[in-house]
């Protein structure tokens, strides 16, 4: 069961996070609800995490973008431009 962190400052969170957590929704629950490109499986909690640490940049059919929409509940409009860490400039 996904527990509940201590609330942490957004400003240093990672875009995906925050709405995944105001969804209430693990990294692993989140996955589940998204398709592999292929529609065989769902993604994987690795693949959450390493868009929430920018190390990979999302690249989403249009019916994976449906389902993240559908799980955040968030329209594609609501959606920042970048769902990984805050720049660091």
């Amino acid at each position: 069961m996904y527990k509940k962190k201590q609330a942490q400052d957004p400003k240093g969170m990672p875009a995906l996070q925050i709405l995944r957590e105001a969804a209430g929704l693990s990294q692993s629950a989140l996955a589940k609800q998204i398709p592999d490109k292929t529609g065989a499986k769902t993604l994987t909690q690795q693949a959450i995490s390493n868009w929430e640490r920018g190390i990979d940049e999302p690249e989403l059919t249009i019916a994976q973008m449906k389902a993240l929409c559908e799980a955040l509940g968030k329209t594609l409009k609501d959606l920042p431009n970048n769902l990984g860490p805050p720049n660091r400039d």
